[in-house]
């Protein structure tokens, strides 16, 4: 169905059937997805969209570091933005325009060079799409803060123009959706001298370097940070309660489940340490929960995506 629909439009994409989804994990699992789409540009997708039939699931994914495909596998249609989707551009006095397939880090490095300063971007893994809808960020920093607007493509094929108030951000959210495509990103931040923002993206690097994991197979933090409560015992959005620290409080850094393991360095990063599969990973997670809520009465959840069908 989907091969003829590719056809009969003429469209210039990418169609893959039974793609493993394995090759593009950061964690090196899950089943494949039944099909994989890839267009070549916004017109392309825009096309695509309109003749997808609405029964059929969809799911837009970057480059999978924040999310756990479990082994059964995706049904429906994956869809995968590319090269059509990565350019970056100044466009104006602290003014860059990304695709959403930017990775964070060019956006960081590109931005930098051009007396910008979204330095904070440098140590995220992912792309600028998945940044804006998770509203990601590190050292005080969020997406939040620097977001001016996006264009997004919806489900039934209608471009869109948002802006900051079309996205209800909070802690580690945002309004986007899985029918709502982003295709690029305004972000405004302030101006500096590159090599003193160079500089500063190194001592980030050096930073996330000493204290995480970074060259084992992870997801970054698996847990976000508990909120808060306020004085008058009403659940607020501070997050000053670390996950990491109710995880090795219960004594579970460096807890093992087959190949998956909480990391020594950092207790908040789930690792394939050796060839696990999506069910160990995520079972091991369901354990550091069960079991940090015994000991403290916090029910941790989960940051990292979890998605698709139970393997057998």
């Amino acid at each position: 169905m989907l091969a003829e629909l590719i056809e009969r439009k003429g469209l210039s994409g990418a169609l893959t059937a039974g793609k493993p989804m394995a090759e593009l994990s950061w964690l090196r699992v899950g089943g494949p997805a039944e099909w994989l789409y890839q267009p070549a540009d916004a017109e392309d997708l825009r096309t695509f969209l309109r003749e997808l039939p609405t029964e059929v699931p969809l799911l837009p994914v970057g480059v999978c570091s924040n999310m756990i495909i479990r082994d059964g596998g995706l049904d429906g249609v994956v869809l995968k933005l590319g090269r059509g989707f990565n350019g970056i551009e100044t466009i104006g006095d602290g003014l860059v325009r990304a695709g959403a397939a930017a990775l964070d880090s060019h956006v960081a490095r590109k931005a930098a060079a051009e007396g910008v300063d979204l330095t904070f971007l440098r140590t995220i893994p992912g792309a600028i799409g998945g940044a804006v809808a998770m509203n990601a960020g590190c050292y005080g920093s969020y997406m939040a803060d620097v977001f001016i607007s996006a264009e997004a493509i919806t489900r039934n094929g209608e471009t869109v123009d948002l802006g900051l108030s079309d996205m209800n951000f909070a802690y580690r959210s945002s309004a986007v959706t899985h029918d709502l495509i982003l295709t690029s990103v305004v972000m405004k931040g302030e101006r500096g001298d590159p090599e003193t923002l160079n500089a500063k993206m190194a001592d980030a690097i050096a930073t996330r370097d000493a204290t995480q994991p970074v060259d084992k197979r992870s997801c970054g933090s698996t847990f976000r940070n508990p909120a808060g409560f306020s004085s008058t015992g009403q659940a607020d959005d501070v997050h000053d309660l670390k996950a990491w620290k109710l995880i090795d409080d219960a004594g579970l850094r460096g807890a093992r489940l087959g190949g998956a393991q909480m990391s020594e360095m950092h207790p908040n990063f789930l690792l394939n340490t050796d060839d696990a599969s999506a069910k160990e990973l995520e079972a091991l997670g369901e354990m550091v929960r069960k079991r940090v809520y015994e000991k403290f009465s916090i029910s941790l959840e989960w940051e990292i995506r979890r998605v698709g069908k139970s393997g057998a």
